[in-house]
């Protein structure tokens, strides 16, 4: 079975450990440090990690720039019911950059983790578009 690790940089591990397990089905792996957790979502690894000095993905590269969560690039996980879940969220409090856009192959809306990293939401509307089992 193919696996995709992808890393987000948060500012708190546990909010966003909370954030991912609680309202986008994601299950732990593993909590083994306060600035790390590893999460699971079928296919995807999520991996969570605080800017840090003790080393790993959350330590600042070797000219001093710190790693900071943010920016535009984002998993895009496929919901079956792209409206019943915006409502779910809204009703639970989670920030939104933008209302449903409607696309070519699908339509999707972006959420914000705690920490501000972008997390697009996505509903096919065209076989090409859907996942391959």
């Amino acid at each position: 079975m193919a696996r995709v690790s992808v890393r987000y940089i948060v500012d708190d591990v546990d909010a966003a450990l909370n954030f991912y397990c609680r309202y986008l089905g994601f299950d732990e792996v593993m909590h083994p440090a306060p600035v790390f957790a590893m999460l699971d979502r079928g296919e995807l690894r999520l991996l969570l990690s605080a800017p840090n000095e003790q080393g790993g993905g959350g330590a600042s590269m070797p000219d001093g720039t710190r790693p900071t969560p943010g920016g535009w690039n984002r998993i895009s996980l496929v919901v079956d019911d792209l409206e019943e879940t915006v409502e779910r969220l809204r009703a639970a409090g989670v920030r939104f950059r933008n209302d449903i856009v409607v696309g070519v192959g699908g339509n999707q809306v972006l959420i914000e983790d705690p920490s501000g990293n972008p997390v697009e939401l996505f509903q096919p509307t065209i076989p090409e578009a859907q996942p391959k089992p």
